[in-house]
């Protein structure tokens, strides 16, 4: 069996992608590929200035629209303005950052990675027609949801741990997310997706010396970018996929290579957990969501 590429994406014209920060690295990686097979893609992004240039490389078939997941007005703004896509990849993120607070008061990673796209999922999904894709990472490994304190208010901040928990909360929820729309009887499916090893500009944001060692492995460790997005392209195109699939690279302990199904922490097949964090994200950002 051949390894899935880039090359093995169908034709997607007449399809329509969502893709949270695509303005550089995964997101800008995986807009382009879905372009080049004939895709409209949106580029939905914080600093739309840097995401313009990533378009106009692209083409006609891409749009930059205004999306800050770390403000939730931002969000409902763009999902009043939604008119409708195929497929939503939750792509955006930050990662290992000093202590901050979004504009509702959220930690920042957990209230950037998970909080804002459980909102953005819950606004736009009953116009998504096939599929919603949220990113991981292989480092969910470390998260422990703390749903008595799940934006750090109680502990000291770890920006590692605050980084795995969030990861795990995009796994949680994609999983959860599956499983609702099965139980729902709706054909839209839920998948999630890490890259493994990219070398992006997610490292580097630290403000420690770890920023050095990051980007030393970026150049010596680290697969592309692109080679990064090919489990989200996989998530995002192949039929052969499944509803709560975790997809990833297959090769080098899942850190790089063609992507396929990936293994993860058994926390996350917790239905407790991931039905009482659904309920605490609901409460947290004053959003019912219901499939």
């Amino acid at each position: 069996m051949s390894k899935w590429t880039a090359a093995d994406i169908e034709d997607q014209t007449g399809r329509r992608y969502v893709i949270t920060g695509a303005n550089s690295g995964l997101g800008a990686e995986t807009a382009k590929a879905l372009a080049k097979a004939g895709a409209t893609v949106t580029l939905a992004c914080r600093n739309v200035n840097k995401a313009q240039p990533v378009a106009a490389d692209i083409g006609p078939n891409a749009t930059v629209a205004q999306l800050d997941l770390a403000d939730l007005a931002s969000v409902r703004t763009f999902a009043e303005k939604f008119d409708g896509a195929d497929v939503l990849i939750n792509n955006a993120g930050v990662m290992a950052i000093p202590f901050k607070r979004t504009a509702d008061g959220f930690e920042m990673q957990m209230g950037t990675n998970h909080l804002g796209h459980f909102v953005l999922t819950a606004l736009v999904l009953p116009k998504i027609t096939d599929r919603v894709v949220t990113l991981s990472s292989s480092m969910h490994q470390i998260g422990r949801i703390d749903l008595d304190d799940l934006n750090w208010d109680k502990r000291k901040y770890r920006r590692w741990r605050a980084y795995g928990d969030s990861k795990m909360a995009n796994l949680m929820f994609g999983k959860e997310l599956a499983e609702r729309l099965a139980a729902s009887g709706s054909s839209t499916s839920s998948m999630v997706a890490h890259p493994g090893y990219a070398a992006t500009e997610l490292q580097g944001r630290s403000e420690t010396i770890e920023d050095v060692f990051m980007k030393f492995g970026n150049k010596i460790f680290a697969q592309s970018a692109s080679g990064g997005a090919l489990p989200t392209l996989y998530a995002a195109t192949s039929p052969d996929t499944t509803n709560g699939g975790y997809y990833g690279p297959t090769e080098m302990f899942g850190s790089r290579g063609a992507p396929g199904p990936s293994g993860h922490s058994k926390l996350a097949d917790d239905a407790a957990i991931r039905d009482e964090l659904w309920r605490v994200s609901e409460k947290l950002t004053d959003t019912e969501f219901t499939v």
